[in-house]
C-alpha cells in the first residue's frame, strides 16, 4: 500500500519572490489526487519540495517519520527511494534505447543481474503498453510513448509514493483519455499514493479521489474531488469553466479595478462549478482499487465538516453504488424493520 505524506506549513521563496506559504495538505495513502493551479503557481516547485530536491524556507514534509525538508540527508536519500517521478517531457536520455532508459534506476540503485533487471523492465513496458518499442529511441517515437516510458521508468524501483508533473501535456484528447485510464489502472494495480500536477481538466474531472489548486501564493482548498468541484470560490470556478472573467489573470492575478469592471459587465454566462461525472473505473480484468474502500470511510468520517454542497455531491457519489446508501443522519434507520 502507498504511504500519507503530510506536509505542515511549507514556505517556499526564491529570493525575495514568494512561490508560495504556508501549505498543509495530506495525502491520503494509496489514493490519487490533483493539484491544479494557473501557469507559474509552483506546482511543479512542490513536487520537487515533496521529495527533497528543493528545500523550502519553513515548514515539513513528513513521510514515514522523515521530514523531507530538515532530516539528514542520508534518511532522505534513503526516503526518496519511495518514489517514483515521472517529469513533464519523460525526462529520458536520447542516445538510450527505452529498454535503457527505463533500466538505469534499476542499474544505478540496485545491484540486480541483468536477468532480472530485464524481467521487471519487460513488466512495466507491457504495463504501460509499450511492448515492442523498447529498442527504439526517444526521437524515433511519439510523444505520449515517451510518456508512458517516463512512467514505466518511474514505477520500475516499486515505488510507493508516484508523482506525475503535467503528464498529459503534448498530448490531443484521445491520448490525454488513455493515459487517465492508465493511471487509473496503475493505482489498481500497485495501490500507491499518487499525486497528478496538471492544468488538464479532463484528468481532474475523472481521475483524482482528491483535488487541491494553487493561487496568489497560497494553497486555495485541499480535500476530497467533490469539495473542489462544488465549490464557488471565484478563482476555481473561473478555472473549471475556463473563463476569462475571474481572478486569473494572462500573466498573474487581475486587480481590484479590473475584478470590479467585470462585475460592471458580465458576458452573461453564469460561473457555474462543472457538473461532477462518475470517476473512471480500472480497466476490465484489474482488480478494484484498495483506495475505494478507504476514502469512502475517510470521507465519510469527516463529512459533516465538509461544505453543504460537497456533502450533498458525496451523497451523489456514492448513491450511484448498490451497495452504498447515505443518508443525512436524521435519515438513518438501523434493524430489519421496513
Amino acid at each position: 500500500m502507498g504511504i500519507e505524506v503530510v506536509v505542515e506549513g511549507l514556505t517556499m521563496s526564491f529570493g525575495k519572490q514568494n512561490i508560495w506559504q504556508d501549505v498543509s495538505l495530506t495525502l491520503p495513502a494509496g489514493e490519487v489526487s490533483v493539484m491544479l493551479g494557473p501557469s507559474g503557481t509552483g506546482k511543479t516547485v512542490f513536487l520537487k519540495s515533496l521529495i527533497g530536491l528543493l528545500k523550502p524556507q519553513q515548514g515539513r514534509v513528513l513521510i514515514n517519520g522523515v521530514d523531507m525538508v530538515s532530516s539528514p540527508e542520508r534518511d532522505i536519500y534513503e526516503t526518496r527511494k519511495l518514489f517514483g517521478l515521472m517529469f513533464q517531457d519523460g525526462a529520458l536520455f536520447g542516445s538510450m534505447t527505452l529498454f535503457d532508459n527505463i533500466a538505469f534506476p534499476l542499474r544505478e540503485h540496485t545491484r540486480k543481474r541483468e536477468s532480472e533487471i530485464r524481467r521487471i523492465v519487460m513488466e512495466r513496458i507491457e504495463l504501460v503498453g509499450l511492448l515492442g518499442a523498447e529498442g527504439k529511441l526517444p526521437g524515433e517515437i511519439s510523444g505520449g510513448m515517451r510518456k508512458r516510458a517516463g512512467l514505466a521508468r518511474a514505477l520500475v524501483l516499486d515505488p510507493q509514493i508516484v508523482l506525475c508533473d503535467e503528464p498529459d501535456s503534448g498530448l490531443d484528447p484521445v491520448r490525454t483519455a488513455y493515459l487517465s485510464q492508465l493511471l487509473i489502472d496503475l493505482n489498481a494495480r500497485i495501490d500507491a499514493t499518487m499525486l497528478i500536477v496538471t492544468h488538464n481538466l479532463d484528468i481532474a474531472a475523472t481521475v483524482p479521489d482528491n483535488m487541491g489548486m494553487f493561487f496568489r501564493r497560497n494553497l486555495v482548498t485541499f480535500g476530497p474531488r467533490e469539495v473542489l468541484l462544488t465549490s464557488e470560490e471565484p478563482v476555481i470556478t473561473q478555472f473549471l469553466a475556463g473563463r476569462r472573467e475571474g481572478p486569473i489573470g494572462m500573466s498573474e492575478e487581475k486587480d481590484a479595478a479590473l475584478l470590479a469592471a467585470e462585475l460592471d459587465n458580465p458576458d452573461g454566462r453564469p460561473a457555474t462549478p462543472r457538473a461532477i461525472v462518475p470517476q473512471l473505473e480500472p480497466s476490465p480484468g484489474l482488480p478494484p482499487r484498495a483506495a475505494v474502500t478507504r476514502r469512502r470511510e475517510r470521507v465519510l468520517g469527516m463529512l459533516d465538516r465538509l461544505p453543504p454542497a460537497a456533502q450533498a455531491a458525496i451523497r451523489d457519489t456514492y448513491a450511484r453504488d448498490d451497495t452504498v446508501h447515505i443518508l443525512p443522519k436524521r435519515e438513518r434507520v438501523t434493524g430489519s424493520g421496513s
